[in-house]
């Protein structure tokens, strides 16, 4: 439905003053506020990128889980990002959702970024390439998009309160790119970060109203991360829109007061209402014409959902359509092996099978492969397939496949899931959540999944919330068990306390408080094929949430008896598969890494299976890079970031030669981090000085003279290619587009797909500029012998600075370089071009 702004306005005059300064403030946690007086229902948000979770963490409430958007921006393939930016917004209308909070459009600045996997690259050119298709494939569905987190947001280290210091030069063409490109798609909403840049918090910073509303026009809706807003008004004067989450916060009536007092312009807020007003009418949820989505009822009170925010209470989960799901599935099977990226192959790449009596697939992660990384973006599965189900699948009446778990890799215990524990009360497997009063009485009870519960329901009267689990231990001996959360809590196994004290909340992170908070662990003897009854209670106070999470955790097995036989196993078989990767606790919104290492369990795992079979294939089972120490020793190395849910299926296709690993790195992996040119995230009395400037990712590589394990864009496929011609005019005029062409041939004997990429260079300019910088790329495919011609865009923008005198964007006259090839460091095609202003009109 179109509504003008002539509507709009004659709505925005049917509201109080006082009416119209409550409409910016949520009404829940994932809600904005209801106004029948113009026929306007809530909104409802919620967290993605790679899944739309919903209102409530339930993993009885599944979703489709996509890859991680470091994968999907590896697939350097816009058009299947739009697609499955689509997928995102059918989930999304099936959960009664209307705007979802991505896509997340910080810059790998530094590889220790700790959500690096949420983020898409290094580069700002791919970055707001991938992002601006995944905004388009969403919101054509008639879902509103969230470009996020507005800006320099780019590491996890103090991150509620870090001011990043950033040149202006750097922030236009580097970090505010990418947002600019999303404006320029269309995107309805720009949410601002926790940060603070240049000395302002983002919810108060000029930067929300310029460059974001006036230059580049942005027309829709700033929304604070949750929590964000810490003032009235500041925040309220600023450009900011609309203040999650509610009902408590600084706006609100505060605000209403404010404006009252005169200490923020009435004709701010109408802007801000103004704004909401037109995000309600494209989503259809204002006036006459308000359509909710699927599973949410308009209130004509304005009282939307449970107190929790989440849905009404009894309320059954709706279940997608057989036919959606396998839809789904399809595409997200396809996207992993699309992102796939083929890092290194001696020969071994792709396994026939037609050739394979046995194989071994070996690793933890082969059967617990992580399918997403941590923190507030993540949602519970459809299913999830793991590598080993992927192969078992692919071989079945083939092969025989055998599965070694090898040592256990560093990290904490897992929750308690349904394979090693079963609701006392039913018998059933799962756990029993009890919430109790203050005297101990029962006031609610259901059997859960699993050890895991975010949001425990919560009923009058509620005092403290209670998880029994009866433990199934296999394997006898001292195991780890544990609980997660804040203030007063324990743990009893069989009656016998384990652990007992008051945990204070030291930190106002809300994923922490609400997503990964901290286990407190014990240790307790187990008797094998004996159940044992644990207990574990936190008491519900004010301030810690809710959030409650029981761990348990084997005797770890002998590392040296665990690698030998995992050595034996791949020895015995035709080809091995190694699965190695990070933790939960390695990559998770929060905070940041300390290390790139996998662990030396890991390594050592890694080594073992390829001096004990030449035909050993690692898989990698991360959302970012990590150090490879024994990357020359392995067959094969195949990265699977974190795959999605259909991990194990798509990355099968890859394995046996169905699909071609489609991938090229966005981000560029060190050997060791003490290679890597940036690396600090953690900040200097609250500053973080981006001293680099333009010079991050591949740009510090090439400035410091380094060479990396992998460059950005690296990535083979099942075929080869040979670079032959690249084609560029002599002279292109400032301002205007530049078409490049490249010639290449399939010289391998496989059909296959090839991802050229355009690099511009300035060797002779007068400004600091990067050694080279990614200008444009295009995707082509071709059949053995074939020559193609890749015709990638180059923006007039790629040739443009910041200049910082004049505060606007300027065109450098003069000779210029164009590169072409597969990575940054490997660009055997070059030309010379002159750049010329156009003569006055």
């Amino acid at each position: 439905m179109g509504t003008s702004d002539e509507e709009i306005d004659r709505l925005l005059g049917k509201l109080t003053p006082h009416a119209r300064a409550l409409l910016p403030g949520g009404a829940t946690t994932w809600r904005t506020h209801a106004e029948p007086a113009v026929g306007l229902r809530g909104l409802v948000m919620s967290d993605g990128p790679a899944g739309v979770r919903g209102e409530a963490w339930d993993e009885r409430n599944t979703s489709v889980l996509l890859p991680s958007a470091s994968a999907l921006a590896a697939t350097w393939d816009e058009a299947l990002v739009e697609r499955l930016g689509g997928l995102l917004a059918a989930e999304a209308r099936r959960k009664g959702v209307d705007v979802l909070l991505a896509p997340t459009l910080n810059l790998h600045r530094s590889p220790l970024g700790g959500r690096h996997f949420e983020c898409f690259s290094e580069d700002p050119e791919l970055t707001g390439r991938i992002g601006a298709a995944l905004v388009r494939g969403v919101q054509a569905r008639g879902v509103a998009a969230t470009a996020k987190h507005y800006v320099a947001n780019d590491s996890e280290t103090d991150r509620l309160t870090v001011d990043v210091r950033v040149g202006e030069r750097a922030l236009r063409e580097v970090y505010l790119a990418p947002f600019e490109a999303a404006v320029a798609a269309g995107v309805r909403l720009v949410m601002a970060g926790y940060n603070a840049v240049n000395g302002t918090t983002m919810t108060a910073n000029t930067l929300l109203t310029d460059p974001l509303k006036s230059e580049w026009g942005f027309d829709g809706v700033v929304v604070s991360d949750w929590g964000a807003v810490r003032g009235t008004v500041d925040t309220a004067r600023a450009g900011l829109d609309l203040a999650m989450p509610g009902p408590d916060g600084p706006w609100g009536e505060a605000l209403a007061r404010a404006v009252a007092d005169g200490d923020v312009p009435e004709a701010a807020v109408d802007d801000k209402a103004r704004r909401l007003l037109r995000l309600a009418a494209w989503l259809d949820a204002l006036g006459e014409w308000a359509v909710p989505r699927a599973g949410t009822p308009v209130r004509a009170s304005g009282a939307q959902g449970s107190p929790s925010g989440g849905p009404a209470r009894g309320a059954e989960p709706s279940a997608p359509e057989p036919s959606r799901t396998q839809d789904a599935r399809a595409l997200a099977r396809r996207a992993v092996a699309a992102g796939a990226v083929l890092l290194a192959n001696r020969d071994v790449l792709p396994l026939h099978p037609e050739r394979l009596e046995t194989v071994a697939v070996i690793g933890a992660h082969a059967v617990r492969t992580r399918t997403q990384g941590g923190g507030s973006a993540g949602v519970f599965p459809q299913g999830e397939v793991s590598v080993l189900d992927g192969v078992r699948e692919a071989l079945r009446g083939r092969a025989r496949v055998v599965h070694v778990p090898g040592p256990r890799p560093d990290g904490p215990a897992p929750p308690l899931d349904e394979g090693i524990c079963t609701d006392p009360r039913s018998g059933l497997p799962g756990v029993l959540l009890r919430m109790l009063a203050a005297d101990g009485r029962e006031l609610y009870a259901e059997r859960r999944r699993g050890g895991r519960l975010l949001e425990p329901r919560l009923v009058p009267g509620a005092h403290t919330v209670e998880i029994r689990a009866r433990l199934g231990a296999r394997t006898g001996g001292s195991w780890t068990l544990g609980v997660a959360g804040f203030g007063r809590m324990s743990l009893a196994l069989d009656g016998r306390t384990l652990l007992e004290g008051d945990f204070p909340r030291l930190t106002d992170d809300p994923a922490v408080v609400h997503v990964n908070p901290p286990t407190q662990y014990a240790t307790a003897d187990l008797a094998a094929d004996r159940d044992a009854l644990l207990v574990a209670r936190r008491e519900l106070a004010p301030g810690t949430g809710r959030a409650t999470v029981v761990v348990a955790a084997p005797p770890a097995p002998e590392v040296t008896a665990s690698l030998s036989e995992a050595a034996r196993a791949a020895g015995a078989a035709d080809a091995a598969i190694v699965v190695v990767g990070t933790t939960e606790h390695g990559e998770s919104e929060g905070y940041d890494r300390t290390s790139l290492a996998l662990g030396a369990t890991q390594d050592a795992l890694v080594r073992a299976v390829a001096a004990a079979n030449p035909r050993t294939v690692a898989v990698v089972n991360s959302g970012g890079p990590v150090e490879l120490p024994w990357r020359e020793e392995a067959g094969a190395v195949l990265l699977a970031w974190f795959p999605g849910q259909e991990g194990g299926t798509g990355l099968a296709d890859v394995l046996f030669g169905r699909a071609e690993p489609g991938g090229r790195l966005p981000t560029t992996w060190p050997a060791v981090l003490a290679d890597a040119p940036v690396t600090r995230t953690r900040p200097d009395d609250g500053r973080l000085a981006y001293d680099e400037g333009l010079h991050l990712g591949y740009r510090g590589w090439l400035r410091h003279h380094r060479t990396p394990a992998y460059w950005f864009g690296h990535g083979l496929g099942y075929t080869t290619w040979t670079y032959e011609t690249l084609t560029a005019p002599p002279v292109t005029r400032a301002g205007d587009d530049l078409t490049v062409r490249v010639r290449v041939r399939n010289t391998g004997a496989r059909e296959g797909r090839e991802v050229v990429q355009v690099y511009l260079a300035r060797p002779a300019s007068a400004l600091d500029r990067p050694a080279r910088w990614l200008a444009g790329y295009a995707a082509v495919r071709a059949r053995p012998g074939e020559t193609v011609t890749a015709t990638v865009r180059v923006p007039a923008r790629s040739l443009c600075h910041w200049s910082v005198a004049e505060h606007a964007w300027r065109t450098e006259p003069g000779p210029c370089r164009v590169l072409a090839g597969r990575t940054a460091g490997d660009l055997p095609l070059v030309a010379d071009l002159e750049v010329v202003h156009p003569p006055p009109a």
